[in-house]
């Protein structure tokens, strides 16, 4: 059957998607392409761009701190999206799926960190940190184990960043987690039990096969959040000491605000999309093969 439309409805529908689409032309299209021509030029914001060609992607390859911030970014990624992203939003939320008083209280808890601000989150863990009169030091000593030089050393700041990371977002993807086991239809379970099942053959037959769509989904958008790391390393360690936690996005915002490098600093952002934009296509290729979506 033919659905007709006349000219009235048509207009209408456009005039109410006009917001929408100015705004997407505006604020997001328009901008893109912008950096995209700002990437082959140079520009240090207060002269005029000068075309340059490919000269700054050519410089991209050659510099060093390129090649150490994406190291930096990549050893981030590896740690906090098994960790932050999968491991310990799932513990919590098979935790807190439990039928026991007083869970909305410990769902509440475990949330809150994704709410707060990061600015906020920052400082009150940079105080933690510290060495000299850090709560984190005081229950070190507590426990007679060795202080630690958290922000300060090279060889653990990074780690600590990742840590408060997993902190604050763990409790974002526990909830879309808990989501997905509620939708988990209960007479799976029932038949499982019947068939004399323990608690780890109903997990690792029916649980984790249910959840590896949401698992696959919260893979995908904490690896494109954890390329673009940005605010609590700016906050916290401006990526030092020297430069072990200088990640990618910090070195993008340091040559574009910081050496007034624009044209540089966009060709480092679109060096980056490219990088996020393949791992997620070879991220969704893999999903096809291994990932149904059926019950």
């Amino acid at each position: 059957m033919k659905v007709q439309y006349n000219k009235h409805e048509t207009l209408s529908a456009y005039l109410l998607l006009s917001p929408v689409m100015v705004g997407f032309l505006v604020f997001g299209l328009l901008p893109i392409i912008a950096s995209l021509l700002l990437s082959f030029t140079k520009w240090d914001l207060f002269s005029a761009p000068q075309w340059i060609g490919i000269t700054n992607f050519v410089e991209i390859f050659r510099d060093k701190l390129v090649w150490l911030s994406l190291w930096n970014t990549i050893f981030f990624v590896l740690l906090n999206v098994p960790l932050g992203g999968v491991i310990i939003p799932l513990t919590l939320a098979i935790l807190v799926n439990q039928k026991i008083k007083g869970v909305n209280f410990f769902r509440t808890i475990y949330f809150l960190p994704a709410i707060t601000l990061s600015v906020s989150a920052g400082f009150v863990w940079s105080w933690m940190y510290n060495p000299e009169f850090g709560i984190i030091n005081y229950i070190f000593s507590l426990l007679h184990l060795p202080a630690q030089r958290w922000l300060l050393s090279p060889k653990i700041a990074l780690i600590s960043l990742i840590i408060v990371n997993i902190w604050k977002w763990a409790g974002y993807n526990m909830i879309i987690f808990l989501a997905a086991l509620k939708g988990i239809p209960n007479n799976y379970y029932e038949a499982a039990r019947i068939d004399g099942a323990n608690s780890w053959q109903i997990f690792k037959k029916i649980t984790l096969p249910m959840l590896l769509p949401t698992i696959f989904f919260v893979v995908v958008i904490s690896v494109i959040g954890s390329f673009q790391f940005f605010d609590l390393v700016y906050i916290m360690t401006q990526g030092g000491p020297g430069d072990a936690t200088m990640v990618y996005n910090l070195y993008i915002y340091q040559n574009a605000f910081k050496f007034s490098r624009m044209g540089y600093a966009a060709a480092l952002a679109w060096v980056l999309f490219v990088l996020i934009f393949f791992i997620t296509l070879t991220q969704m290729k893999l999903s096809k093969e291994r990932i149904s979506y059926e019950y």
